[in-house]
């Protein structure tokens, strides 16, 4: 059994601790943190299903006030576990990372760190296989993330040879202020970093984007221009390939999926935790052919989608599976991701 601990208990640890619990291969040795923050509370309040360990510079007076227990150290911690997702605040991580090498352990960043910081820049999909045996590993961005699942898709189907992609990006989490309340829309530089990016996973394939951010919080949206290598790609033809993909959801504007609040609001309705869809989620009413071109819409849920990879990241890096079809095969039971199809 891979024993695992998590780094950080915010947005995407607390996800992440939750998609290592669903894992029958894995063991969830315990979560650190520094603070008695609001996620920490309610794990309390929920009977703390999962060991705490304090990091460096915890007050352990903060905790025994509102009688939160710990198990120790973050290094009782990393010394009891084989490999360490870390999804510390950004720049916190490269400094974790010493500690794991140290210990001797194998750890997973999460897109908040510098590329840097891993040996290899991971995808599930993409180059699970490059993964494999690897120390340290980063995953993506959570628009790279869900952008590169649909682009693969395709690729590995059709080939492809440039995408050109825009990103409506959502400003901040639900819940958070620290970027203020704003009535405006924000340019960045083209190209942006998720196109980058996409081409240092898939370096076949010519990448290009602009992103705008926009002051809404439940998820991303980014519209794909895609060329295909061999020749023209159909609606039909993307659309069959799109439907056998079980990370990406198709979905019609008319049953109800209006916008990217609808799939948050979908996603309490089937009663996942937190609103959370590990799938991204795909206008079939978007794709539409232009000249030899094809192009389509994709929802990224930012909380949840890079968990599954995360989980294929430790397969990887744990040789627990040699490919990526077996190993996001098991991410996929394990998590119940497809099983709507």
């Amino acid at each position: 059994m891979i024993k695992v601990g998590v780094a950080g208990y915010g947005v995407i640890g607390q996800r992440l601790a939750d998609g290592v619990a669903l894992q029958k291969d894995m063991e969830l040795v315990g979560i650190a943190d520094l603070a008695p923050t609001l996620s920490i509370r309610a794990l309390k309040e929920r009977g703390m299903p999962y060991n705490l360990y304090l990091v460096e510079g915890a007050d352990k007076a903060k905790f025994d006030a509102v009688g939160i227990p710990y198990k120790g150290t973050f290094a009782d911690l990393i010394g009891n576990v084989d490999i360490m997702l870390d999804s510390s605040p950004g720049g916190v991580g490269v400094k974790n990372k010493a500690l794991y090498e140290q210990a001797g352990i194998k750890a997973i960043f999460q897109g908040g760190e510098k590329n840097s910081v891993a040996d290899v820049f991971f995808h599930g999909y993409a180059n699970y296989e490059k993964g494999l045996g690897a120390n340290y590993l980063k995953l993506t961005s959570c628009n790279t993330t869900g952008l590169i699942r649909s682009v693969d898709c395709l690729d590995r189907k059709y080939g492809l040879e440039r995408v050109a992609i825009t990103i409506i990006r959502r400003v901040a989490d639900p819940g958070d202020y620290h970027r203020g309340l704003t009535n405006a829309l924000q340019m960045d530089k083209a190209p942006s970093h998720q196109a980058l990016d996409l081409m240092t996973i898939m370096p076949h394939v010519a990448a290009t984007g602009i992103l705008v951010h926009t002051p809404v919080t439940h998820g991303h949206i980014i519209t794909v221009v895609a060329h295909g290598k061999k020749g023209k790609i159909t609606k039909d033809m993307a659309l069959e390939a799109f439907k056998t993909h079980p990370r990406i959801r198709v979905v019609r504007i008319d049953d109800g999926f209006l916008g990217n609040s609808s799939f948050f609001r979908y996603a309490r309705d089937l009663g996942n935790p937190r609103g959370d869809m590990y799938e991204i989620g795909l206008w079939e009413d978007s794709i539409v052919e232009s000249g030899e071109d094809i192009m389509y819409a994709i929802n990224i849920p930012q909380e949840s989608v890079t968990i599954p990879e995360t989980m294929d990241g430790i397969r990887a890096a744990l040789k627990m599976q040699p490919d990526s079809v077996s190993a996001t095969t098991e991410t996929n039971k394990y998590l119940g991701i497809g099983k709507w199809k």
